[in-house]
């Protein structure tokens, strides 16, 4: 299978570095030079255009930032459905609404392309170690045609139903994150009020039954969201969104979780409304 990969970021970096590696064809593209050049020591080509790279793969596997970057590369004169014959594959690793692949799914089945979602998620550690998570969704009989690239970077590969699966399972998980942060936010404080400095209550709650990558991940920045907010507070801000959509279109209640969750994306300064 030939793989194309748009998104050379710090997570799909090091997913198209492993498929390279390990004897798939692989094409890339880029809006910047720069980001190619660590590529330079791997058997990877590079692409003119997403629609180039449609042409060259069978597989196009992306992983740029959200819903409105995945259309960019896709559609168009130049996107990778002008250049992807029939029988091509678009597998969306990006976390996006799952309306957005339902959207694109119908657009590349007039020419005859399949698409499923496939999100990640363990970052670029987990990729190096070929551990990285994908929650699939789609077509069974596609979905297992593109396992074996997947499982290039990818242990567990969780396929959990139709279309759009993936995403809503990604965007639940980074829900959960994200209320994990305004718990662990709200913990930080309350001991502070009791005179317990930040620091030493995250050191110690990460050593017991209470730690998690949320507490993890606020006591590497000294035991706030400040350092972190510029890092992941816009993405939380657009998945608890998506989560909330996809809540209300089904009729179903929000729950305790939202309300945790708006604590840290407002400490976060990215306040859900």
């Amino acid at each position: 299978m030939r793989v194309g990969f748009i998104g050379l970021g710090s997570q799909g970096g090091p997913m198209a570095r492993r498929i390279a590696e390990n004897g798939y064809e692989t094409t890339l593209w880029a809006r910047r030079a720069a980001t190619l050049e660590p590529f330079a020591d791997t058997p990877a080509k590079t692409a003119g255009s997403p629609a180039e790279l449609g042409a060259a793969s069978d597989l196009v596997c992306l992983c740029v930032v959200g819903d409105d970057d995945v259309r960019e590369v896709l559609y168009g004169d130049t996107g990778v459905l002008a250049g992807l014959a029939p029988g091509g594959v678009v597998a969306i690793h990006s976390t996006v609404h799952p309306d957005t692949c339902r959207e694109i799914s119908e657009k590349a089945a007039a020419q005859q392309v399949s698409v499923i979602d496939a999100p990640v998620s363990g970052g670029g550690p987990a990729v190096e170690e070929g551990k990285l998570l994908v929650m699939v969704g789609g077509d069974e009989e596609v979905v297992e045609r593109c396992r074996p690239v997947f499982a290039s970077y990818a242990d567990p590969i969780v396929q959990l139903g139709p279309l759009g699966s993936g995403q809503v399972t990604k965007i639940l998980n980074n829900l959960l994150f994200t209320a994990n942060l305004g718990s662990a936010l709200s913990t930080l404080e309350l001991g502070e009020s009791l005179g317990i400095p930040r620091v030493k209550l995250a050191e110690v709650l990460n050593g017991g039954s209470a730690t998690s990558k949320a507490l993890g991940s606020i006591s590497v920045f000294g035991g706030t969201v400040e350092g972190l907010a510029p890092i992941a507070g816009a993405l939380l801000q657009k998945d608890v969104r998506h989560a909330a959509n996809i809540a209300a279109s089904a009729s179903v209640p929000e729950g305790t979780v939202f309300t945790v969750a708006d604590t840290a994306l407002t400490a976060m300064g990215h306040a859900r409304r």
